[in-house]
């Protein structure tokens, strides 16, 4: 399987898919679902295109700096993704927040945008991708601490069982000088604090 083309791929995704609509019942031939299965195939292939992608690479823009010491938060908050539940493959979506403390480099402020990319672009578990876009960092760019939050919806509970659609899922990660509770408490600040740009 490794050694296939993309194109191998989406057309065998694409027949498995066929079927998989034929055994829930309906008609695969019919006018409406007739391109279906190809659509599906090409749909999920950017919804897991993160398997290639290296994390690495995304952070590989660093440029020396000095900010204010090896005290000040760094934040890039409300970083929007879209993955997809490894027990259902149903969707799960929401924002992630990454604050970090630079050491002697500062990191392209894309490239964190890019580094949730990398993770939630597969099956995954919001826990799991807290804990790995938290490694990857600390991994790639030099730090004296590193915070991760994740918020986010999770249709397997809104649109099947429990039907809770108001529920939000937060995890949070820490490293470094975030392990000191005061820290932890000025990177919530930061991120809760109403910031007003004006033209």
């Amino acid at each position: 399987m490794k050694n296939l083309s993309s194109e191998e791929r989406q057309q065998l995704i694409a027949e498995h898919y066929k079927a998989i609509i034929e055994l829930l019942g309906e008609d695969p031939e019919r006018e409406g679902l007739k391109k279906s299965p190809e659509r599906i195939a090409r749909a999920m292939q950017y919804l897991v295109s993160g398997y290639g992608k290296s994390a690495a690479d995304k952070l590989s823009a660093q440029f020396e700096e000095e900010y204010g010491g090896k005290e000040r938060i760094i934040l890039v908050k409300d970083i929007e993704f879209y993955s997809l539940c490894e027990h259902h493959m149903l969707p799960f979506f929401g924002k992630v927040h990454i604050g970090y403390i630079p050491d002697k480099k500062v990191v392209g402020l894309s490239k964190l945008a890019r580094l949730v990319e990398v993770f939630a672009r597969r099956l995954q578990l919001q826990e799991r991708m807290t804990q790995e876009i938290l490694e990857a960092f600390n991994e790639n760019v030099p730090n004296n601490g590193v915070m991760v939050v994740v918020e986010a919806r999770h249709l397997c509970m809104q649109m099947r069982g429990v039907q809770k659609q108001n529920a939000v899922t937060t995890t949070c990660l820490y490293s470094g000088k975030f392990d000191d509770e005061a820290k932890r408490r000025e990177f919530y600040e930061m991120l809760n604090s109403p910031i007003t740009l004006e033209e």
